[in-house]
């Protein structure tokens, strides 16, 4: 036993190299991730008390338990068995399948990556870039939700920025999940929305069996108690006009719900409107085409991203005017009509967005140059503006309200910036290959003004 055994160097760092292998992985690694694990359930305890909302511990799950408990969902294992025989291939191929599906899907939500570094991200992005506004009865709005309830905003789609400014907004309400589509699947940047609680979907994705696990997810999220964000248009507007909504998520959510025994879902409209949309004339192009390729690349949000850090840094921020975002009325799933169908919903939850739409400087006078022939003076130009003041009152900030020639005039910088108007000397008139720009930010307030529809 106590005999002296030789062997080669290189072997006995390799025996070494197991040990401490099977040492970190049976003793060490469980000691730190039980170790990190209790210290972040009791930060995650004293943000709960922080939030209007508590975190629900739905969302805090280990994403592989999540992953797990999806493929072997009941109704995911029906629509295995029925994918394998229609693809004539082995049961456990189609689990396969699905669990690839999952894995795209579920995210691997991080309470510090979004409160500590998500939010301080977006207030700074949105900050930089925008003066916000927000409706003064949002705070009342939300209030009135029980607290038991599920919160899913319904949201209009107008820019990349609206997950930003959204996500940025609710940061004293709860953990918001998106779902975004093909264009964050980009490394880094998938990991990180991963991380913010966002899930991936395939939005052009027919198969039965991805449908499938894609609804039980939202499905098992809201019942849950996660608080969602969904975009019924499907897509950025490309006119600046509200789209037709698409029922896919909101069909799933109304399909999984228990009316008798599940917790409540409270759907909440939620109207965004800009000054500036960054992306749009790459929007306007893409319609002039007939297709949804924008062809923006990473590199330029990026390059964009860090500009705007810098300049804040240098004290010379220049901001896009304002953005703003309303509240709409509440509609809880559980008083709708169990008659009524998803496209009723749907109807009715964007007539409840277009209502509250905010009434921005840039489009009150985007609408008035997109009606001339010719230059238009600034008085001129406030004098027209004032006769639909009254009846918008309630719809738009209050600086406008209260100042309206310097708001006019704010917003005639912005466009003169924005390289869309020229001032002459008989007043302000647009460029003429600008006026699709021009109209793509009237069109965002064209319901208000039947009138002008009538006559165009």
């Amino acid at each position: 036993m106590s005999q002296i055994v030789e062997i080669p160097l290189w072997l006995f760092v390799l025996i070494v190299l197991f040990a401490a292998v099977t040492f970190a992985s049976h003793f060490l690694f469980p000691s730190v991730r039980w170790f990190f694990r209790r210290r972040l359930e009791r930060a995650v305890t004293r943000l709960n008390t922080r939030l209007t909302r508590p975190i629900e511990p739905f969302k805090l799950a280990r994403r592989y338990d999540m992953i797990q408990r999806l493929i072997y969902d009941p109704e995911v294992t029906r629509e295995v068995v029925t994918y394998a025989k229609n693809n004539n291939v082995p049961e456990n191929v189609g689990f396969e399948r699905a669990r690839v599906y999952a894995r795209e899907i579920v995210p691997s939500f991080s309470a510090f990556t979004y409160f500590g570094f998500g939010i301080r991200m977006a207030r700074l992005l949105v900050r930089s870039i925008y003066t916000v506004w927000t409706g003064p009865n949002n705070d009342a709005v939300i209030q009135s939700i029980p607290k038991d309830a599920t919160i899913v905003f319904i949201m209009n789609h107008r820019s990349n920025m609206d997950y930003v400014l959204v996500t940025y907004l609710a940061a004293r309400t709860s953990a918001l999940s998106y779902a975004v589509g093909e264009w964050a699947r980009v490394w880094p940047l998938s990991r990180l929305i991963r991380m913010t609680g966002a899930y991936f979907i395939r939005r052009k994705s027919r198969g039965g069996l991805y449908r499938k696990v894609l609804a039980r997810y939202v499905q098992l999220a809201t019942a849950g108690g996660v608080a969602q964000a969904i975009f019924p248009e499907g897509g950025l507007s490309l006119n600046g006009r509200l789209m037709p909504p698409r029922v896919g998520l909101l069909s799933y959510v109304l399909e999984g719900f228990d009316r008798e025994e599940g917790r409540d879902v409270v759907f909440v409209p939620v109207a965004i409107n800009y000054d500036r949309v960054l992306e749009d004339r790459v929007l306007i192009a893409a319609a002039a085409r007939g297709d949804r390729r924008f062809g923006a690349r990473i590199s330029v949000v990026v390059r964009f991203i860090l500009s705007k850090f810098w300049q804040g840094l240098r004290g010379r921020i220049t901001r896009f005017g304002t953005a703003a975002v309303v509240f709409g009325e509440p509609l809880s799933l559980r008083s709708w009509g169990a008659g009524d169908t998803v496209d009723d919903l749907a109807h009715t939850m964007m007539a409840r967005i277009e209502e509250v739409m905010p009434v921005l400087s840039v489009p009150l006078v985007a609408r008035v140059l997109a009606r001339q022939s010719e230059a238009i003076s600034l008085g001129d130009l406030v004098m027209t503006l004032e006769r639909d003041l009254p009846d918008l009152r309630d719809r738009m900030p209050a600086q406008i309200c209260e100042n309206l020639p310097m708001a006019v005039e704010q917003a005639l910088i912005q466009l003169k910036n924005h390289k869309v108007i020229e001032e002459t000397s008989e007043g302000w008139r647009v460029i003429p290959d600008q006026i699709s720009v021009i109209a793509f930010y009237a069109n965002s307030i064209a319901h208000r003004f039947p009138d002008d529809a009538s006559a165009a």
